[in-house]
């Protein structure tokens, strides 16, 4: 039979409003008499009906995570902090993978408002304006991590993606490098503009011609990584260097450079973006734009739930800043 919150108020000797207080965190309640509670709710194995919250309007204490590709190890990072911060302020955390599809983005959005989660962070490239303003215009709690929609009011947490694109391109110049490729995803998402920015401005400020065919556009996997960088590095002026905008493409420039006898650095120097695990497992280690990963996830739940609990009802965009860490995959010509 299941336990029902009469159970626990009735073991614990309390009434049901102090269980009730207990569960949401709510209220003046004794130390002693919420310890009580909890350890009844263990010893029955009860669990609070995050459906009847919903339905009697109070907080499920859940938000989502929306991210484009659990595999990239920078967003299985933003998303281990998210759910790490979220835990620390008494949240749980649904995590969504869209695989970068669009409609897929769309149709968990519609289903964490199904489950009745209190708000929802977004890592995605979204192209669902229609439905974030419907839910902007509801006061729905909604903010956006590594991401920017300049044309919405909305809270965001992100890495100063020009600055750290200008460090990237920056230092491979100061190395000697004047023939630079950089591969990025695609323009939908603003990190790559403005990477994309800093790369055209540093080669211009230095008297640099760049070939268009060294802009290489990706799907953002490392299997299309390694694809991409194949035909750019037997492709004719060849590239001595490559500006790689995630760290995933960069390891596929690492697999090709390998597969055509090409040494790093000594023939080609790269450097990544996001500063994940794979920059320091791969030979050489690779040099990289660090993006404050724990800072963003921590923000960006902090901006989320403030909003939630009615703390902050001003937008805010945070924009932190990244810092270049210089490892063997570059060299001077």
């Amino acid at each position: 039979m299941k336990v029902t919150i009469y159970d626990v108020a009735k073991q614990a000797g309390v009434s049901i409003s102090t269980v009730s207080r207990v569960i949401n965190n709510t209220g003046r309640i004794s130390e002693k008499t919420r310890k009580k509670v909890l350890e009844v709710m263990k010893e029955l194995h009860y669990q609070p009906s995050i459906v009847a919250s919903a339905l009697t309007g109070k907080r499920t204490r859940t938000i989502g995570l929306i991210i484009p590709d659990v595999a990239n190890p920078f967003f299985s990072e933003i998303a281990r902090k998210v759910e790490d911060r979220g835990r620390e302020l008494g949240f749980n955390v649904l995590m969504c993978n869209t695989d970068n599809n669009p409609d897929t983005e769309e149709m968990y959005l519609s289903l964490l408002q199904q489950k009745s989660v209190d708000g929802i962070i977004i890592g995605t490239t979204t192209k669902n304006y229609t439905v974030l303003n419907q839910l902007l215009q509801e006061n729905f709690p909604l903010a956006l991590i590594a991401q920017d929609i300049p044309e919405l009011a909305i809270n965001v947490v992100r890495v100063d993606d020009f600055l750290g694109g200008y460090q990237a391109v920056s230092h491979l110049v100061s190395l000697g490098h004047e023939k630079i490729a950089i591969m990025l995803g695609n323009l939908s998402r603003t990190s790559d503009k403005y990477r994309l920015q800093a790369y055209r401005q540093v080669m211009e400020e230095n008297g640099l011609r760049y070939e268009e065919k060294w802009i290489v556009y990706t799907d953002y996997s490392l299997t299309d990584g390694k694809r991409a960088a194949l035909e750019l590095l037997q492709s004719s002026p060849k590239p001595t260097a490559v500006f790689a905008c995630f760290d995933s493409l960069a390891i596929g420039v690492y697999q090709a450079a390998k597969e055509l006898g090409l040494n790093i650095p000594n023939d080609l120097s790269i450097v990544g973006f996001d500063n994940t695990i794979l920059s320091t497992i791969v030979d050489p280690p690779l040099t990289t734009v660090a993006q404050p990963i724990d800072e963003m996830g921590r923000q960006v739940v902090d901006l989320l739930i403030d909003e939630i609990e009615g703390k902050n009802s001003t937008k805010q965009r945070i924009i932190l800043p990244p810092e270049l860490i210089i490892r063997q995959s570059t060299k001077s010509l």
